[in-house]
């Protein structure tokens, strides 16, 4: 596995860690408890980090030295693919030849370390966008700034040096087709998993009384980078339009944001404490620093609703664990929460992002607590079939298919040669 830009070991939320993190921790576990050894390489971040980390049983976290342990941003690290390419070679090179058989690259920029070591071993090289920039540009929030040539240039170059693309949703199949050009027989879909045991129903009061949160006030949830791309400051405005319908019904309204600030939302870190005072929410709005996966499973265990606004998502694993607690989502519609949330089952999608589509949304559910019991146990049930030893066996299948391929194409040339 490729991690170059964040390390699987971060807490997400914090930083650029987020849903690629979870996912790649998630899948390496499952794959290694399925019986495929799996390597990590990432950058390291600090001089203090030890050169291997076990992640759990038959899963190792490389850590590379690239350039500076602090002070770059995720725009720095294309100067630093050559160091940290030359890092992964020379693990290599301590080993016999065929020490790794297949490579999983996360993002454009491990993409590009997965291309040149997939020509030097002779190996299949499978590779997870998880974001696709020419998307991302296409649905810009207010003050986010669009990707740069040099991203979609080096999208393009993964697309056509992998052996095969992994998908979350049909819909970005799709556009790996459409816009990238990739031939859709090597563009498999393997929907990403939710840890059904870590994410689990549970005493909604117990929650709230172990988060020290009110017991009978509504509740509402984001988690996740705090950033224009999250557009956690929908659910602020949502907030203030709530409380201008029914003041009396949402006097005691609680919204939880769960999360620090990521990428462009580093600029204006306090952007949001100073949006819930000028709408006038701030006694209702609680800021949680990014917590542990455990803890994160409680607040959605408490929440009445988990709103997920954001203008594009490639999955939606917040809302998939939300869902697999028992908590129904107000989500966008946008990229893969049309598929990570059942409309009108486990939850309710918004088309575009007005606050008062969204306000509308949570009252239909808030305001109705038959229909909310029910959506509980919908949700539950839909998230059930998004387990990870699920995506891990897929998986399998695509590497499988990969290395199948490979040996056909270098048997072919052997025998013409």
């Amino acid at each position: 596995m490729l991690s170059v830009h964040t390390s699987p070991l971060a807490r997400p939320g914090t930083g650029d860690a987020g849903g690629m993190n979870v996912y790649i921790v998630e899948l390496s576990r499952q794959l290694a408890a399925q019986g495929t050894e799996v390597e990590i390489f990432t950058r390291a971040t600090s001089g203090d980090l030890p050169p291997t980390v076990e992640l759990a049983p038959g899963v190792l976290v490389r850590h590379v030295t690239a350039g500076p342990y602090e002070g770059l941003s995720k725009e720095d690290l294309p100067g630093q693919l050559c160091a940290f390419t030359s890092g992964v070679l020379r693990t290599e090179a301590f080993h016999d030849p065929g020490h790794y058989g297949l490579i999983h690259s996360h993002y454009w920029l491990s993409g590009q370390v997965g291309w040149l070591a997939k020509e030097r071993w002779g190996v299949p090289l499978v590779h997870s966008m998880h974001t696709l920039g020419k998307v991302k540009n296409g649905a810009l929030a207010g003050g986010d700034a669009p990707e740069p040539a040099a991203r979609l240039i080096g999208e393009d170059q993964v697309v056509a040096a992998a052996d095969r693309l992994i998908a979350n949703t049909a819909q970005e199949a799709d556009q790996l087709v459409r816009l990238y050009g990739a031939p859709a027989d090597r563009v498999p879909v393997v929907h990403p998993g939710v840890s059904l045991e870590r994410f689990a129903p549970g005493d909604r009061r117990a929650a709230r009384a172990a988060l020290d949160l009110p017991q009978d006030a509504p509740l509402l949830m984001f988690a996740g980078r705090i950033q224009p791309l999250k557009a956690p400051d929908v659910l602020l405005h949502t907030a203030a339009e709530l409380l201008r319908r029914d003041p009396e019904r949402y006097r005691d309204l609680v919204v939880a944001i769960v999360g620090g600030p990521s990428g462009s939302g580093k600029a204006t870190p306090h952007h949001l404490t100073r949006l819930a005072r000028r709408l006038g929410v701030t006694r209702h709005v609680r800021f949680i620093p990014p917590v542990d996966q455990d803890r994160l499973a409680e607040y959605f265990r408490a929440a009445d609703l988990v709103v997920v606004p954001s203008y594009n998502e490639s999955f939606g694993l917040v809302a998939i664990e939300a869902q697999a607690c028992g908590t129904p989502v107000v989500a966008a519609s946008v990229g893969g929460l049309g598929t990570a949330v059942a409309d009108g089952r486990s939850g309710l999608l918004v088309a575009g992002h007005d606050p008062v589509d969204y306000a509308a949304a949570c009252a239909t559910l808030l305001e109705n607590p038959a229909r909310l019991a029910w959506m509980r146990e919908q949700a539950r049930g839909h998230a059930a079939g998004f387990g990870w030893a699920h995506t891990a066996r897929r998986t399998l299948e695509v590497y499988s298919e990969a290395i199948s391929e490979r040996w056909l194409t270098h048997r072919r040339v052997s025998s013409l040669a």
